[in-house]
């Protein structure tokens, strides 16, 4: 892993999101603020305006100056949660370990901190219901040397968590004063966070 894996795949994410863009603003405009779309896109920008800036630097100070970048420029709840995701994978880099074994670390890291700082967990219609399951499946998977077979795996469980939470009632944000009219319905951050995780493993499989 380097910077500039960071930045090929952030380049992936935005193609996803600028494709997936009219969906995600329907689902938004369904249940949540509507400002979602807007929002991912402001931090999609903000982080590749980094990329010559960044481009040399160890992979835990490009994750922890995205984050900072987000924190600062990004409004709603999505530029605080996901710079606290970044900064919080920034925190556990180890260059001795293998790419996945990092990942896996760094991953559970983000997302320990993200549960923390929005005070959710599995099950309450977030992007925790696909970020939770793909950081469980990737330490079941840190030892295995064949990249690609987790990749493939790991598509499978963000998209199975994305899907999951069209069932699910909220209890965070502006849909849990929805009750169970947000039924039926698949929760835009959650959405969006799958198709960045399916860009990121697109991106290893060369899709």
């Amino acid at each position: 892993m380097d910077a500039k894996k960071i930045f090929n795949s952030l380049d992936q994410i935005k193609l996803s999101i600028d494709q997936h863009k009219d969906e995600i603003e329907k689902l938004d405009q369904e249940i949540g603020d509507g400002d979602h779309i807007f929002n991912i896109q402001r931090g999609i920008k903000e982080s590749l305006d980094l990329k010559d800036e960044l481009s040399d630097q160890a992979p835990n100070d490009v994750l922890k100056k995205i984050g900072m970048k987000i924190m600062t420029t990004v409004g709603g709840s999505s530029g605080a949660l996901f710079s606290t995701l970044l900064m919080g994978m920034s925190k556990k880099y180890n260059e001795d370990l293998s790419d996945q074994q990092n990942i896996a670390k760094m991953f559970s890291e983000g997302v320990e901190a993200l549960k923390k700082r929005g005070k959710a967990d599995l099950g309450e219609k977030t992007m925790l219901d696909v970020l939770i399951p793909v950081s469980n499946e990737l330490k079941k998977l840190s030892d295995q040397d064949d990249v690609k077979n987790t990749a493939e795996k790991i598509k499978e469980v963000a998209e199975k968590g994305m899907l999951s939470t069209k069932d699910l009632i909220a209890t965070k944000g502006r849909a849990s004063f929805l009750g169970d009219r947000a039924k039926g319905h698949i929760d835009p951050g959650a959405r969006s966070s799958q198709l960045a995780i399916e860009a990121i493993c697109n991106t290893i499989l060369n899709k």
